[in-house]
């Protein structure tokens, strides 16, 4: 027997959009969805919001026949995107691959929220996630007044993705535990979850699927089994092949989160936001720029987005305790903060690398006596 489970997706929301601190991307880029669909002429798969050429546009951005701009929502090769997109049109599930910082959660949030126009359906995946996360759990009120019935079940986000035919999210796979995580094979090979204590089950229908992210520095923490890997196609995220798409990056991802806080104008702070991927790159890699000096690097990963958190939260120390512009000082405590995650190894790192390398750095002055004002 198969059961229903009813829509949820026309659910009032708490909040309006405008008030929220951090809009759902289908929220955010409403317009420009609408402006796709509208001239979007191309087949759609079943349920699908969009066709994959829409879709791939949505998140690589372009310009419309109408001279609507779409704003790129990810930046960097095509092909990862087109074959993200083609996996989604196919049976087989999408697992988002690579190092912390790569976008992975921005691109399945986009991801669904162009395929499915919602990006709600999520399961966080933590070391403490239960498998009824995934399939379903029961409202124990009706369950003990009326024992297992219809009405006592909660479905999990995966469950009501496979039977409303949307895209489904599960965050952090490698982070949830190997029996938690092999739950997910009967969905993704039968496309079917059984609910053995009704006797029923839910079949999923056309247009479901199911986006995972992992964090390849987790290897080894809750490894997947061969399974359920095989029951996805595996896209791996780089990290951004040069200095220049990197602080495009993270000026695009800035500006965004500081006009949500009336922070000021990214360009004020171009030159900052520069030096602050300059610096992550450098030690990211182990050598300068100009490939002369080699360096040790520090034990953090030093991501696109922990270069974004720190021009983010300069901008706000420009803005409240500044002159709105941002400075080498707004930005010197969060680098500081980024690089040196080990007090006594990374310490050393740091120290080296402002002695050997900034100091050195014509042009770099300010942002020497900075950083070594907050080091001290």
């Amino acid at each position: 027997m198969t059961v229903t489970v009813e829509p949820t997706s026309g659910q009032t929301r708490e909040k309006e959009p405008s008030e929220a601190l951090r809009p759902h991307a289908e929220d955010t880029f409403a317009a420009e969805l609408a402006a796709l669909a509208a001239q979007d002429d191309r087949p759609r798969p079943a349920r699908w919001k969009l066709s994959p050429w829409a879709v791939a546009t949505y998140l690589l951005g372009g310009t419309l026949p109408d001279g609507t701009v779409i704003s790129p929502k990810y930046v960097g090769p095509r092909r990862i995107v087109e074959v993200a997109v083609t996996t989604l049109a196919t049976d087989r599930a999408l697992l988002l691959l690579g190092v912390p910082g790569t976008a992975k959660t921005w691109v399945s949030e986009h991801l669904a929220a162009a395929v499915s126009g919602d990006s709600t359906l999520l399961v966080q995946g933590t070391a403490g996630t239960p498998e009824e996360a995934i399939r379903y759990g029961w409202n124990y009120a009706q369950l003990l007044a009326h024992g297992p019935s219809r009405d006592a079940l909660v479905p999990s986000p995966v469950m009501r993705a496979m039977a409303e035919g949307m895209t489904a999210r599960v965050e952090e796979l490698t982070r949830i535990p190997a029996d938690v995580q092999d739950t997910l094979i009967t969905i993704l090979s039968e496309k079917t979850l059984p609910i053995p204590e009704l006797g029923q089950e839910v079949q999923a229908v056309r247009g479901f699927n199911l986006i995972a992210t992992a964090n390849d520095r987790d290897r080894g923490v809750n490894d997947l089994s061969s399974a359920l890997r095989r029951r996805f196609n595996t896209v791996v995220l780089p990290l951004p092949e040069s200095a220049d798409a990197e602080v495009d990056i993270v000026s695009r991802r800035v500006d965004q989160i500081g006009r949500s806080l009336d922070l000021p104008a990214v360009p004020d702070g171009i030159d900052e936001i520069r030096r602050v991927v300059t610096v992550f790159r450098e030690l990211r890699d182990g050598v300068t720029s100009d490939g002369r000096t080699k360096l040790k690097s520090p034990s953090g990963t030093l991501s696109t987005a922990e270069a974004i958190s720190v021009v983010t939260n300069g901008l706000a120390l420009a803005a409240h305790f500044g002159d709105g512009v941002l400075h080498a000082g707004d930005v010197a405590a969060g680098i500081l903060g980024a690089v040196v995650r080990d007090p006594a190894a990374d310490r050393v790192v740091w120290q080296e690398y402002l002695e050997t390398v900034v100091r050195e750095r014509d042009g770099w002055k300010d942002f020497y006596r900075a950083c070594r004002e907050v080091s001290a």
